[in-house]
């Protein structure tokens, strides 16, 4: 169920919807890059020194060139754990457009979906990023104790996050936000499961670029095949 519903989204990578948000996510990540990277080595230029003496060794050099890779290699890692939040914001305002995109390709019988107000969709992304950043950094704690497992549990913790809000936010789009979170409470596993197969790919660099917006539209299709399941009509009533 989830491979199929995947295909299907990929299948639609074309879409002209679907890469004016791609676009816009690059063309956003490429402008934050620019700025952190700007403040980082305005920093170090103002903050490092080029060598410290110290007792019976004497001057020690190369100072600046040792805490600029350290930062280049904080700034990688920092950029992994912050991108989930950071795509998640970005697609998140953007997801009515990338639902509707393809339910008027793949189930044009329906009718109009429940319009959520900007104004909610962004205070429900401001909450839901906030939540991303906090537990993300609260398991920077545990990333360092888990070893090799690490990326394992990255993936989990927020695929289990992703996947519960994503999917609400597209079953609300047409069943109201009640009965989307008691589905999907029904199918708690397979939408954690379609999660962290969604957060895996975030860590790999372009890749996590177009990733979210393959989601959204995955989740999409996830919702209309479980809401045709139980028998609904998926329609906002």
């Amino acid at each position: 169920m989830i491979l199929t519903a995947f295909l299907r989204a990929l299948a639609q990578l074309g879409d002209p919807r679907f890469l004016r948000v791609i676009f816009g996510g690059i063309a956003l990540a490429v402008l934050l890059l620019l700025v952190f990277t700007g403040a980082v080595i305005w920093l170090l230029d103002g903050l490092s020194p080029t060598s410290v003496t110290l007792p019976w060794f004497g001057p020690i050099e190369g100072l600046h060139g040792l805490i600029g890779w350290g930062a280049a290699l904080l700034m990688l890692a920092l950029s992994v754990v912050l991108m989930v939040p950071l795509a998640s914001a970005f697609v998140g305002l953007f997801l009515e457009t990338i639902a509707q995109a393809v339910e008027d390709r793949h189930y044009p019988h329906l009718p109009p979906a429940f319009e959520t107000p900007f104004g909610t969709m962004l205070i429900d992304t401001v909450n839901f990023v906030g939540l991303l950043l906090a537990v993300n950094l609260l398991a920077l704690l545990f990333y360092g104790i888990a070893g090799p497992l690490a990326p394992l549990l990255f993936w989990v913790v927020n695929g289990n996050l992703l996947g519960r809000e994503y999917f609400v936010l597209v079953a609300s789009r047409r069943i109201g936000r009640p009965a989307a979170k008691a589905l999907r409470r029904s199918h708690w596993a397979l939408i954690w499961t379609a999660g962290t197969l969604m957060a895996a790919p975030l860590t790999v660099p372009l890749l996590n670029l177009i990733i979210p917006v393959l989601g959204v539209a995955s989740f999409t299709h996830l919702f209309h095949r479980l809401a045709r399941d139980a028998g609904s009509e998926a329609v906002f009533p």
